[in-house]
This record gives structure tokens, sequence and C-alpha cells, in this order.
């Protein structure tokens, strides 16, 4: 015993009461181990309780839930834009349709081209053996009707059917200046104005050629696939399905 009634054996820890984790009463304070979690809503070293996430308050308010706003609003998600929407690559037609590439409207041509040529070939051997005598005046004849068949065929089926029986087949149409579905005859006619030169007997092949090539040209290089016979017509524009 000494003086004051203290004894050093009392308090081991330092001659503190209280130690770490110890109780100044003498009960031992549990200690989460090691890698322990706190338990559920409890602090780790005093304070208040804290409630989990989404878990009501112990004051009476609740806890947003994971997406919402804080002041009870929902959080706006940001649209995501698929490849080939609107605003994405590519460019878009008249009502929302696809510009048709220069591949498949050459091969509409062609397609065309034949179901005009084979008749043709049978009118030029029948005027070639009536004129047998003149075969100037048989080619005159038989360049001047081909100039007439081709600007006939386009400028009919794209007034009266939209599309003609070549871009048919490939899945293709005319869209009038604007969108409308059928081309007055004004507007066809002037987009297939470079035809017009095959009434010439020999020379008009030439010049009808160089046109066609220009025109390709330009509707490779356009963004909307419109060539120059296009835009000469007022803006048409060929278009897929």
């Amino acid at each position: 015993m000494t003086s004051g009634g203290y004894e050093p054996n009392q308090y081991p820890q330092g001659g503190q009461p209280g130690g770490y984790g110890q109780d100044p009463y003498g009960q031992q304070q549990p200690q989460p181990g090691y890698g322990q979690q706190q338990p559920y809503g409890q602090p780790a070293h005093g304070g208040a309780p804290q409630p989990g996430y989404g878990q009501p308050d112990p004051y009476g308010q609740q806890q947003p839930a994971y997406g919402q706003d804080p002041y009870g609003q929902q959080q706006q998600q940001f649209p995501q834009g698929g490849y080939g929407q609107q605003g994405g690559y590519g460019q878009q037609g008249f009502g929302g349709v696809m510009p048709a590439d220069l591949g498949v409207r050459l091969g509409a041509r062609v397609i065309d081209g034949l179901i005009i040529g084979i008749p043709m070939f049978f009118v030029n051997m029948a005027i070639s053996f009536a004129l047998l005598d003149s075969p100037i005046m048989a080619g005159i004849i038989v360049w001047l009707i081909m100039g007439l068949a081709y600007v006939g065929y386009n400028v009919g089926f794209e007034v009266t059917q939209g599309t003609t029986i070549g871009k048919k087949l490939l899945g293709l149409r005319v869209l009038a200046p604007g969108g409308a579905p059928k081309l007055t005859p004004e507007a066809s006619l002037k987009r297939n104005i470079f035809l017009a030169p095959l009434v010439v007997y020999c020379l008009g092949g030439l010049v009808t050629t160089g046109l066609a090539i220009y025109i390709a040209v330009t509707i490779n290089n356009d963004p909307n696939k419109q060539g120059w016979n296009d835009k000469f017509a007022g803006g048409t524009q060929v278009v897929k399905g």
C-alpha cells in the first residue's frame, strides 16, 4: 500500500484506467478483428449510427436509392444513338430513304438499255433491209427512232410509275423535287435530256456517251448522289426502296 491508497499494480496499462479496448469500469469492449466489418449501420469509432444505402434514416427520412435524385427527381438517362440512325454515318434522302449509289444506278441503266436495245436491233434490221440502196438514210432513220425510244421509255415510266423496269428490278425509284413519288413530264424530260442527242446519226452517240460519263462523275462526287441531270431537273433523286 502506498500513500493516498494508490496501488501501482491496480492499473497495469500505464497506470491509467480505461486503456485502449477496456472499459474504465473493468469491462472489456469488443473490437472488430482485422478484415471484419463493423455491424451494419454502426460507425467505426463513435458518433451517431449511419443508415445503409437505401435504408430508412433513423430520423425518419428515406435515403435515396441508386439512380434517384436526392430531391426526389429521377436521374435522366442519355439516349444512345445506333449506327445508321438519324445524325449517324451516311446521308438520307427525301422521306428518310437512302440515295442510290452510282454502281446500282449504272446497272439499272444497262437493264433499261437492253430492254430498248433488243427490239431496236430488229427495227434496225428491217429498216436496213428496206433501204438497201440508201444505207445512210437507213442509219439516220434508225438513230432517230432509237433516240426517241430511249427518251420516251424513261420519261413515260418515270411519269406514270416513278421508276423504270431496270430501276424497279434493282429496288430503285425516282423522286421528284421535294420528294413527290412521280415526276412531271417536264422534270423527267430534263433529267433524261442527255439521251436526246441519240437522234443525231452517229455523232449523237458520242455526245450522249460524254454526257453520261460526266453525269456519273457528278453522281459519285455528290453527297446526296444527285447527278448533273438531277440538279438540272430541279432536284430529282434516285433512291432505294
